[in-house]
């Protein structure tokens, strides 16, 4: 818009002042900056139109930016050093004990995965702690290998030693109950909080809110936050808010889903409790188990514990499987520690017999002696972000191992 400048990044007084506006932030005490549409921070030198796609089109009749290719305006030779350079600023406030200052940045390459994973730096140069991976946004299918292809080439194609994360809502994507269906909202919650690195919640997404039914409204994703069933949804007192508020607030809002035991707030709760407190969730290896039309399976396991969870989440339709045939030494029973069925939670399963529903999901909880990343038949199929073991003598974790 004409009240947002397109900043000469070449010029080197606009780049310090830059510099200065981050440093007054990170001096107040923010925890980090995430930088967003950073391809487009510096243009070709000649600024020279852009080459048209279709070269006989009318250059006048020419209104799409899909009607041009953006070799000039994007992706510029010196827009990563620009991108390092807020980094290096932002180091001089991370060497206080306990206050690391985090750095995102918005890749934006949906058909580039190797120039998204530039963004994380190079093994000497430090860029962003990551990229913001927006894979489970732009499937153009929701079905167990769509998910699991996602989740595949972020993990296959990251820089060794860097750390993941997963984007499931955002303010320029529908939201999960417009965009997938609205029976899938808790096994994709379930999905984003058991996958190792970052989760990135859009608000709203942790109780199900969906997009304003409205022609009328440019950003129906961007409507205010429910949180009560009172005027403007607890949002605003004022008299409207910018946005108008979804039509089923009163039935969908935070204090109705806290006092509802089966809620998707109450799930994802549990979910961010499970991960908070159990080390091979937020610490330990991943490892692919099974995916098909219907269902994803995965484990998380760490070294030196016994205790292994294995999430068995339902993308598709109703489904059995036997995932005692496919896992070596799976003991014959798992208990179900969560499940987005909340009466189901505490039960014993047939790991020869598995059965979810359409949105169902499960993480499961065994032990064993024999994790799966130490199989030879899942090589290739584990990864982990930061190694670390764990010491039951001593109960802490260690990274030499």
């Amino acid at each position: 818009g004409k009240e947002q400048p397109d900043l000469n990044f070449r010029n080197l007084a606009v780049q310090q002042e830059i510099h200065d506006i981050i440093k007054f932030w990170l001096s107040k005490g923010i925890d980090g900056f995430s930088f967003s549409a950073v391809k487009f921070l510096l243009e070709a030198t000649h600024l020279r139109d852009e080459p048209q796609v279709n070269k006989s089109q009318n250059p006048e009749s020419i209104t799409a930016y899909s009607q041009l290719y953006h070799d000039y305006t994007t992706m510029q030779v010196g827009m990563h050093d620009i991108i390092r350079s807020f980094r290096q600023t932002m180091n001089q406030f991370s060497s206080e004990p306990g206050r690391y200052r985090f750095m995102g940045s918005d890749g934006d390459e949906k058909e580039d995965i190797e120039a998204t994973m530039m963004y994380y730096g190079a093994a000497f140069i430090q860029e962003a702690d990551f990229p913001f991976n927006f894979n489970l946004i732009n499937m153009k299918n929701l079905s167990g290998n769509s998910i699991f292809e996602a989740v595949n080439l972020w993990m296959k194609n990251m820089p060794a030693g860097k750390w993941p994360n997963w984007v499931v809502g955002s303010p320029n994507a529908a939201r999960i109950s417009s965009r997938i269906g609205k029976e899938y909202i808790n096994v994709m919650n379930m999905l984003l909080l058991t996958l190792p690195g970052t989760p990135v919640t859009y608000y709203g997404e942790e109780i199900g809110m969906e997009n304003i039914a409205s022609e009328n409204v440019t950003f129906p994703e961007k409507s205010p936050m429910q949180w009560n069933g009172k005027v403007n949804a607890g949002f605003t007192e004022g008299n409207s808010s910018w946005l108008p508020v979804n039509s089923d607030y009163q039935s969908v809002n935070v204090e109705i889903q806290m006092t509802w035991s089966n809620s998707t707030l109450n799930l994802y709760r549990e979910l961010t409790l499970l991960r908070n407190s159990e080390l091979p969730i937020h610490r330990g290896w991943m490892c692919y188990i099974w995916n098909d039309s219907n269902v994803f399976v995965y484990v998380r396991e760490l070294d030196g514990l016994d205790r292994v969870f294995m999430m068995v989440l339902n993308f598709g339709q109703e489904s059995t499987i036997d995932l005692k045939a496919i896992v070596p030494n799976l003991p014959s029973e798992a208990i179900i520690r969560l499940s987005t069925n909340f009466s189901n939670a505490g039960k014993a399963v047939n790991t020869k017999l598995i059965k979810t529903e359409t949105g169902e999901g499960l993480v499961l909880e065994y032990k064993t002696a024999k994790p799966v990343h130490a199989m030879e038949a899942f090589q290739g199929k584990c990864f982990v972000a930061e190694k670390a073991c764990y010491s039951s003598a001593f109960n802490l974790l260690y990274v030499n191992c």
